[in-house]
């Protein structure tokens, strides 16, 4: 086992990644649907009208396999694409009424992977635990928009 804090960390932090995709994988398959199809209606749910440019560089998929994934939802009556007012060229994602059920049952998935994943954790661990994942995500982000050499390592964790 590393004796490296950091090491440790960013083992830990990809198995996890890799396991609970792993997990969302089975539970979506469950319900006729797949992790991606879940991450574009789970993201429209919470930011309708996206150009499908802007969905592709939030979920981090190329766009043309958002494409592939927009079709497949808009053949099932999920989704639609609207022309963008302003740019003839792009479309701009909605929800159809028929995506709600699907969401509430997506959402009713997602409590219960949280659920199994955080298992007997008391709620205040849970959260701190969530704090200290976004105050690593904010390190991160500082780090990607700083430039080159502008990000300086802070004390060594290991001491």
């Amino acid at each position: 086992m590393p004796d490296r804090p950091q090491t440790d960390f960013l083992v830990a932090l990809f198995d996890l990644h890799r396991l609970v995709r792993q997990y969302v994988d089975k539970e979506a398959s469950r319900y006729g649907t797949t992790r991606a199809q879940w991450a574009v209606l789970s993201k429209l749910s919470r930011a309708e009208g996206l150009k499908q440019a802007e969905l592709a560089e939030l979920l981090d998929i190329q766009p043309i396999s958002l494409t592939r994934l927009i079709d497949r939802l808009r053949d099932a009556g999920l989704i639609e694409r609207r022309p963008d007012p302003h740019d003839r060229r792009a479309n701009r994602l909605y929800l159809l009424p028929a995506a709600q059920p699907v969401l509430e049952s997506l959402a009713e998935r997602r409590t219960e992977i949280m659920r199994v994943a955080l298992g007997d954790m008391p709620a205040a661990e849970a959260q701190r635990l969530v704090a200290l994942l976004h105050t690593v995500k904010d390190n991160v982000r500082r780090a990607i928009q700083a430039p080159d050499g502008a990000v300086q390592a802070k004390e060594s964790l290991d001491g």
